[in-house]
């Protein structure tokens, strides 16, 4: 899966802080700029895995996965 998101970030004294715009909770801070870009690309990655399994969950069968493009 390919997504095209956003990523706030900032930096504020000795930190780089950051949070991705369309993912509640997708956030990070890192001592530098690269290594926020990561720890926000895993964050989002985390979160919609997550999301994806309880999806699923709730789901309890009978159900059909489709693609969706936006």
């Amino acid at each position: 899966m390919k997504a095209e998101l956003t990523a706030i970030i900032k930096k504020d004294g000795d930190w780089w802080l950051g949070w991705v715009e369309e993912i509640p909770g997708a956030n990070a801070q890192e001592k530098t700029k690269e290594e926020l870009m990561v720890s926000l690309k895993e964050a989002a990655k985390d979160i919609l895995e997550l999301r994806r399994e309880e999806a699923k969950i709730q789901a309890i069968s009978d159900y059909e996965e489709v693609p969706l493009v936006i």
